[in-house]
């Protein structure tokens, strides 16, 4: 199937306005559809070099589907016809001895070399965008490193290629019994490396939360040799070596192996829609539970404005959606336990223990990158942001994000929508999620985007809480992320980078200057 180039997706699914433009006039008011305009992909700047010839390309539209990746301010670029970030060639090395000949390449002709993993980033994380002292930029693609190396059953551990999709991976494992489950929204897309390297949220609401849960050992190439980690349950021997690559962006190396945690594919489920009149009270609950140790797979809290924008219902009550699933033991009496916990704070359960109950939440979860093409398409300003913070905190982060978000959208926008979720949910915090909506002005996108951007980021920062949850750094969040970790660590970071890639070949400008 043919790759979206400006959008999300394959072309063939993509959402269609007139399906979602009734919801948004809803909000906003009329809108008016508007088409895509040609590509515009300016010619490279140097030539494939000849050590790289038989795995590396210069076609336009190859260089332009790795131009960029899915934020909102890429795919109105893309939308535009804007491909002026295409790299000049892009690399598929088959083997770690050709990655290792792409970094030797580019230190010698001083290319800065940006992994694209699935090509997914929110974050403006892969991007090609070279220093001022660097001759060009090449786009790495490990698509061709993406086998199941080795299964260890009795472990319930698998060693896979780092370029393996989110499908190709549950595929090859599900042949042997087993699963990751790991589903972040961009799981059809994303890569198993890219998740490593951004410290991707998955499936799970609780416990098993982040790929950093199922990590258990991983391989990256640096321009300075190969780090490597052992396989271990657990270690008390020293600092973690995973935490340099877990998070790291591709900018200290790149991530080609990696052990993984896997499990028998469920086959009990237990779940339900759990309504609330009032949003707090059901952070009450969802708390509660959260702090019980039952752990379910799905707890995700949706206030009424986002179970409406997402079709899960439509009666103005605020939805959790809760579910359990097992491969060992039935997951009624866990089911039951959790709604039990719920009801104090008024929960009253919807199509309990059907294994349906959250069927419209996770169909709308999947399509909504789709969603947000309709949305360019329409004219509106759409994204998301998200964060984590404390129970306690929580209150006033919602408060502070809500005044700062209405005041800018009513500004920018001339109104708007917000809505929040609960995407995962701890013993001590929540992360919520929160999506906005607005008119946008054509031509200006970009610029309102950015302003409701930075309100959002500094109401969220000033709040206590963490400026990405689960999106990643990249160039977007950096600004905030500097003021966020400690000026030793942002100096220890840098020491890690001079040790790693000196010449600073590897992603510029992400987590560093």
């Amino acid at each position: 199937m043919a790759r979206n180039l400006w959008g999300w997706g394959e072309e063939s699914a993509a959402v269609e306005v007139e399906e979602i433009r009734p919801r948004v006039e809803g909000f906003l008011g009329p809108v008016e559809p508007r088409e895509p305009e040609l590509p515009r992909v300016p010619a490279p700047r140097l030539d494939v070099p000849a050590e790289l010839a038989g795995f590396t390309s210069a076609e336009p539209r190859v260089r332009a589907a790795h131009a960029m990746g899915k934020s909102y301010v890429d795919r109105v670029r893309g939308f535009r016809g804007d491909f002026s970030t295409s790299p000049d060639v892009v690399s598929r090395p088959r083997s770690e001895e050709e990655l290792v000949r792409v970094l030797e390449v580019a230190e010698r002709e001083r290319l800065a070399v940006v992994p694209y993993g699935g090509g997914t980033s929110v974050v403006g994380g892969v991007e090609p965008s070279p220093r001022a002292d660097q001759r060009g930029a090449v786009s790495l693609d490990l698509g061709s490193l993406d086998r199941l190396l080795e299964l260890d059953d009795v472990s319930r551990l698998a060693r896979l290629g780092a370029g393996i999709l989110g499908p190709s991976l549950e595929g090859k494992l599900g042949e042997r019994g087993f699963t990751l489950r790991h589903f972040p929204q961009s799981f059809e897309f994303s890569s198993l490396g890219g998740w490593i390297a951004t410290r991707a949220g998955g499936h799970y609401a609780t416990l098993y939360t982040h790929i950093d849960d199922l990590l258990a050992g991983v391989r990256m190439v640096t321009p300075r040799g190969v780090l490597e980690t052992r396989c271990l349950p657990a270690t008390g021997a020293g600092p973690e070596p995973k935490a340099w690559v877990l998070g790291s962006e591709g900018t200290l190396g790149v991530v080609t192996q990696a052990w993984v945690r896997v499990r028998p594919r469920p086959v009990h489920r237990a779940s339900a829609n759990v309504h609330f009149d009032d949003f707090w009270l059901g952070v009450d609950a969802t708390r509660a539970i959260a702090q019980s140790g039952l752990a379910p797979a799905n707890c995700r809290l949706l206030d009424a404005q986002e179970a409406l924008l997402n079709a899960v219902t439509a009666d103005g009550s605020n939805v959790l959606v809760l579910g359990f699933e097992s491969a060992e033991v039935p997951q009624g009496p866990w089911l039951e336990a959790a709604l039990s916990l719920v009801k104090p704070f008024g929960g009253r359960a919807e199509s309990r223990g059907a294994a349906d109950a959250g069927e419209a939440w996770r169909r709308s979860f999947l399509r909504g990158p789709y969603l947000q093409d309709a949305l360019i398409r329409l004219g509106v300003v759409a994204d998301t942001f998200e964060t984590a913070c404390t129970w306690k905190a929580f209150p006033e982060l919602h408060a502070a994000v809500a005044a700062a978000m209405g005041d800018a959208l009513e500004r920018v926008c001339g109104g708007g929508v917000l809505t929040c979720r609960l995407t995962h949910v701890y013993p001590d915090g929540p992360a919520p999620y929160f999506t906005f909506l607005g008119r946008g002005r054509p031509g200006g996108e970009v610029e309102q985007w950015q302003e409701l951007k930075r309100e959002a980021s500094e109401a969220i920062v000033r709040s206590g809480g963490t400026i990405t949850h689960h999106h990643a750094v990249g160039r977007v969040h950096r600004p905030w992320y500097e003021r966020e970790r400690s000026p030793l660590f942002g100096a220890a970071l840098a020491a890690a980078k001079r040790a790693l890639d000196p010449a600073g070949v590897l992603n510029p400008g992400i987590l560093l200057g």
